[in-house]
C-alpha cells in the first residue's frame, strides 16, 4: 500500500483504461418512519481479464491499460520518465484483479448510479484489496457507506487503512451480522453502523445484542425483512433502518396515508380504460377536489405549461393529455399522504421503476411498438397492487380490467411481459445468475443491459416530481 493517493485521490492508474464494465442493481432501505433513507448496491464484476467469461472484453484490454500505465501515473507539473522506464512500465502488466476492483470503482462514481440514488446514499460490499487500493478514495465519502464483511481479515494493516480514510470522512458498516465473532469485536470501534440478518440471528440472542450496541451508539440495520412481523420484531427492538421488500407485501402499510381516496383513483382508472372525452373526464375529476389539485399541478409543472399558466380543469386535462393523467393515476395509487417528497416514498418509487423498466426493456425486444411498450409499463406498474388494497391480487387486477396477457404476466409470469417481470423481480434482489437465464430467453437483452435499465428507471422515478416525465410533489 502507498500513501500517494491519499495526497492525491483523483490520480489515476491503467485501471481507468481497462474497457471493463461492473453492473449494479439497488435495494431499499428505510428509516423508523417507513421512508427511504439510503440503497444496498449489488455489484456484478467484471469477467477478469483472460478468463473464459471475458468475451465482452477486448482481448487488448490489459496490453492497452499497461501501454498506458506511464502517462496515467505521471503528476501534473512533473516531467515524463526516460522512454526506457516507460517502456518497462508499459511491458509490466497490470494484475487483472485490480482492473477488476478498479472498474466496479470506476462504475461507482458514473453518472447512471448517481442519478438512480435519487440522492440517498449507497451502501457498498467492500473487499480487503478494495480498501488497500488507493483507487477506493476515488469515491466520494457524503455518498458512500462502506460495508465490511464479517470474513474480511483484520490486521494491522487493515485497521491502519479503515483508521486513514476515517480521517477522510469515510463511513463503515459492519455487514452480515448474526452474532458476534473475533471479527466482529476487531472492527466494532471503527463502524458507525452494524447491519444484522434478522432470518439468521439467534432470535434469542436479538434483543441483547440490540440493547447493547444501541448502548455503545451504533445505528442498527435490520437486514433480510420481507415479512411485516419481521420489521414490526425489528422496529420495537429499536432498529433504526429496515432493508428488505415488506413494504410491497399486502396488508403492510405501517403509517402510510393515501392522498386520495382509492375508490376514487379506480374510478378515474376504469373511465381510462377506455377513450373518454374531456367533458367526461372533467365530471370524474371534479368528484375529487384532492384529484382535482394534483392534477393542476402537474399541467403547471415547468415542462407541460407554456407561455401561460393553466387555471382551468378542462385546460389541465387539455395540457396534460389522457396518456399521462392514466400513467400518473396508477402511480397516485401508490403514493403516501404525508406530504412525503416523491424521491422518499419506498411503495412509489418501487412501482414508478418497475414500470418505467418494463417499458424500457420491452422497447429492446424485436417488433415492439407503442401498444406493448403500454402493456409493459402497467404490467410493472400494477404487478403488486395487492400492497395497496390488500385480499386477492387477481380480484383487484379484475377491477381494473386489465388485458388478459397482462394479468397472465402479472399472476403466472406468462409470456414475454412474465418474463419481464420476472427480469425486474431478479433485479431487485441482485439475483445476477437468475437474471442472466432469463436474458437467454429474452434476446438481444444482456444482463449488463438490464442492469443499465434499472438504474436508468430508477433515475426516471426519482426525478419524476421535478419533470414533465412524471408526477409532480404528492403533497396535500
Amino acid at each position: 500500500m502507498t500513501n500517494v493517493a491519499i495526497e492525491n485521490p483523483s490520480h489515476t492508474s491503467a485501471a481507468d483504461d481497462a474497457q471493463l464494465n461492473a453492473s449494479f442493481a439497488r435495494q431499499p432501505i428505510l428509516n423508523r418512519d417507513g421512508m427511504l433513507c439510503g440503497y444496498e448496491i449489488k455489484v456484478l464484476e467484471p469477467a477478469m481479464p483472460g478468463s473464459a467469461d471475458a468475451a465482452h472484453t477486448p482481448a487488448d484490454a490489459t496490453s492497452a491499460a499497461a501501454a498506458a500505465t506511464a502517462s496515467a501515473q505521471i503528476e501534473p507539473g512533473t516531467e515524463a520518465a526516460p522512454d526506457t522506464d516507460a517502456d518497462a512500465q508499459a511491458n509490466r502488466a497490470p494484475d487483472p484483479a485490480q482492473l477488476v476492483r478498479r472498474a466496479v470503482i470506476r462504475g461507482l462514481i458514473h453518472g447512471n448510479l448517481r442519478g438512480a440514488l435519487t440522492g440517498h446514499p449507497a451502501y457498498v460490499d467492500v473487499s480487503r484489496e478494495m480498501l488497500l487500493d488507493d483507487a477506493i478514495l476515488r469515491l466520494p465519502a457524503e455518498r458512500f457507506m462502506l460495508e465490511l464483511s464479517p470474513s474480511i481479515v483484520v490486521d494491522d494493516a487493515l485497521i491502519l487503512r479503515i483508521v486513514q480514510m476515517h480521517g477522510r470522512r469515510y463511513r463503515f458498516v459492519l455487514d452480515d451480522v448474526t452474532q458476534p465473532n473475533e471479527t466482529f469485536a476487531k472492527l466494532l470501534p471503527y463502524v458507525e453502523v452494524v447491519k444484522i440478518d434478522i432470518a439468521r440471528a439467534p432470535a434469542a440472542l436479538l434483543p441483547k445484542l440490540a440493547s447493547v450496541l444501541k448502548s455503545a451508539g451504533k445505528l442498527l440495520i435490520a437486514s433480510g425483512l420481507d415479512a411485516q412481523a419481521d420489521f414490526e420484531t425489528a422496529h420495537g427492538l429499536g432498529f433504526d433502518r429496515f432493508q428488505g421488500y415488506f413494504f410491497a407485501r399486502p396488508q403492510t402499510s405501517m403509517t402510510r396515508r393515501v392522498s386520495a381516496p382509492r375508490h376514487a383513483l379506480l374510478n378515474l382508472l376504469q373511465l381510462l380504460a377506455g377513450e373518454p372525452t374531456v367533458a367526461q373526464l372533467e365530471a370524474e375529476l371534479k368528484l375529487n377536489p384532492v384529484l382535482v389539485m394534483h392534477l393542476m399541478k402537474l399541467a403547471n409543472s415547468s415542462g407541460l405549461a407554456v407561455g401561460h399558466k393553466v387555471t382551468t380543469l378542462r385546460d389541465a386535462i387539455n395540457a396534460t393529455g389522457t396518456d399521462r393523467i392514466a400513467r400518473w393515476t396508477q402511480l397516485l395509487l401508490y403514493a403516501d399522504g404525508r406530504k412525503v417528497a416523491l424521491e422518499d416514498d419506498p411503495l412509489l418509487q418501487l412501482a414508478a421503476t418497475r414500470a418505467r423498466f418494463m417499458e424500457l426493456a420491452i422497447e429492446r425486444l424485436p417488433e415492439a411498438g407503442r401498444d406493448e411498450a403500454d402493456a409493459a409499463f402497467l404490467t410493472g406498474v400494477f404487478s403488486f397492487v395487492d400492497a395497496v388494497f390488500g385480499g386477492s391480487l387477481e380480484s383487484t387486477l379484475n377491477v381494473l380490467t386489465l388485458s388478459r396477457p397482462i394479468q397472465s404476466a402479472i399472476l403466472q409470469r406468462e409470456g414475454v411481459l412474465g418474463l419481464l417481470l420476472s427480469a425486474v423481480e431478479a433485479l431487485e434482489r441482485g439475483a445476477w445468475d437468475e437474471i442472466a437465464m432469463l436474458c437467454e430467453r429474452l434476446k438481444p437483452l444482456t444482463v449488463e443491459e438490464v442492469a443499465q435499465m434499472g438504474l436508468a428507471a430508477g433515475a426516471w422515478a426519482g426525478v419524476a416530481d421535478r419533470s414533465a416525465e412524471g408526477l409532480e410533489r404528492i403533497e396535500d
